[in-house]
């Protein structure tokens, strides 16, 4: 696997280039997302899947900002991608943030990948696939509630869109002889406020579909959709054996750590071979009530010692962490981010992982302010 962090259009005194041009800073960061592939001897062809955090207003068409991200890549790289709308990025004048997921055989060659049909869901721009496989990994791209001819199914209800949703999920994990049983992480960006009157029913709807143990699990709220009828998007990550059979898995839920308010299925962490899997870490108690409410370097530390209790009970270590994500609540400007981001490099040695840092306006519960995902390997169980 290589992880690369969130690419940006900045000078390297850390000045945004090209303020409010979603094109040309788009552009910059694919070519800085190539390059840093580049340095791990791998390129854009190898690209598994990307996620996109830009500007949106609803003043830009997201398939049209698809089909320019596509425009950068090779026609052979088939990644799965998911499409972010943000009402602002860390920096004034900054508009897209790029981070990606490649993978190549431990040998130095390419792996072989194959692609599920998308005939029967609203298309993706070209070089996209609605999910892809590479070896024992499964990327599907985030899904919205569209038909095939672009019609918003259920407008603005929360509940039949993360149904309908989920309902695509598992046709295209079907294509590869896999289920919900196989997710190993699960992604909901869901359009709602701050509090559990957004969150509560999707969530719900959602771990409908889920056993226990069920996997590694992130939702954030988000203002809204590029389409205001669109409630919901979900993107998952799966784990399949190459010749078609399940993986087992370790699920912890360390006894130390916070709850939701209503019981779901999702563990805080997995681990699948040597692929480590943790669900977005917060700053909340047992109950899903903020600790140290609004108090963002509190939460800040709160999260990345819940992500160590995990990985340790995963047998690993904070040095085995390769790429985190995190959101965090900020309005638009570095103050925050360079805040949550000192805090967050002093729990790793030199080199540290990869690592993307977005702000919202809020996050799913009342005065929590921060939430970090984090995705680790270690030495097989087996090994």
């Amino acid at each position: 696997m290589i992880w690369v962090g969130g690419q940006v259009d900045l000078t390297p005194s850390g000045a945004v280039r090209n303020e409010g041009d979603l094109e040309s800073q788009t552009r910059h960061a694919m070519a800085n997302l190539s390059r840093a592939l580049e340095a791990l001897d791998c390129d854009l062809v190898d690209l598994v899947f990307l996620l996109c955090f830009y500007v949106n207003d609803g003043s830009v068409d997201e398939h049209a900002f698809l089909e320019l991200v596509g425009s950068c890549l090779p026609e052979d790289s088939v990644p799965a991608v998911n499409a972010v709308p943000m009402p602002y990025l860390a920096y004034t004048g900054l508009v897209v943030e790029i981070e990606g997921y490649a993978m190549r055989r431990e040998d130095g060659r390419r792996m072989e990948k194959s692609v599920a049909p998308g005939e029967t869901l609203c298309a993706l721009p070209a070089p996209f696939s609605q999910a892809v496989r590479s070896g024992k990994m499964i990327f599907v791209s985030g899904q919205y509630p569209r038909l095939p001819d672009g019609v918003v199914g259920h407008p603005g209800n929360l509940v039949a869109q993360s149904r309908q949703v989920m309902e695509k999920v598992i046709g295209l994990l079907a294509h590869f002889g896999a289920g919900c049983q196989d997710v190993v992480k699960f992604n909901r960006w869901y359009a709602g406020t701050v509090g559990i009157e957004d969150f509560e029913p999707a969530a719900l709807a959602c771990a409908e579909f889920f056993e226990e143990p069920g996997p590694a699990a992130t939702g954030i709220p988000l203002p809204r959709h590029a389409d205001p009828d669109i409630a919901i998007k979900i993107s998952v990550v799966a784990m399949l054996g190459e010749d078609g059979m399940y993986l087992p898995r370790r699920h912890v839920w360390p006894e130390s750590l916070w709850d939701w308010h209503v019981h779901l299925p999702y563990k805080h962490g997995l681990k699948c071979e040597e692929m480590i899997f943790l669900g977005g870490q917060v700053s909340l108690n047992k109950r899903g009530e903020a600790l140290y409410p609004d108090d963002l370097s509190a939460q800040t530390h709160q999260a990345m010692q819940h992500i160590g209790t995990i990985l340790r009970e995963l047998d690993a270590d904070y040095e085995d962490v390769c790429k985190i994500t995190t959101v965090y609540q900020a309005g638009c400007g570095a103050e925050a981010l360079h805040e949550n981001l000192g805090i967050r490099s002093s729990y790793f040695r030199d080199p540290g992982p990869a690592t993307t840092g977005v702000p919202l306006p809020a996050l799913a519960y009342e005065s929590m302010v921060i939430e970090i995902d984090a995705f680790a390997m270690a030495s097989n169980d087996t090994d």
